[in-house]
């Protein structure tokens, strides 16, 4: 899954292509309404944040091995108790 806004390159013909071939689905803002980029960008801070700026990758597998788990941990395990929420699933 690849969510984007809308911007040009997004919206290209050659992006179309790319998403095609490597057979992933896209996912955009709606027109005007660039609150639905919100979670996701919540999201990816709190991925980088809390994974990615801790270490070093040496490899992209093993940067997508710990993002597969750290998506795995965020959607079952993360205690969110700051906002008074218990697990997420």
């Amino acid at each position: 899954l690849i969510h984007s806004d809308r911007g040009y390159q997004y919206t290209s013909h050659a992006f179309a292509q790319f998403i095609k071939d490597h057979q992933a689905i896209q996912s955009m803002s709606r027109v005007g309404k660039c609150i639905d980029n919100g979670p996701m960008e919540n999201f990816f801070g709190m991925l980088k944040s809390e994974l990615y700026y801790l270490n070093k990758y040496d490899t992209f597998e093993s940067l997508t091995k710990d993002i597969d788990q750290y998506i795995h941990f965020f959607n079952t395990k993360r205690i969110t108790l700051k906002m008074g929420l218990a697990i997420p699933a």
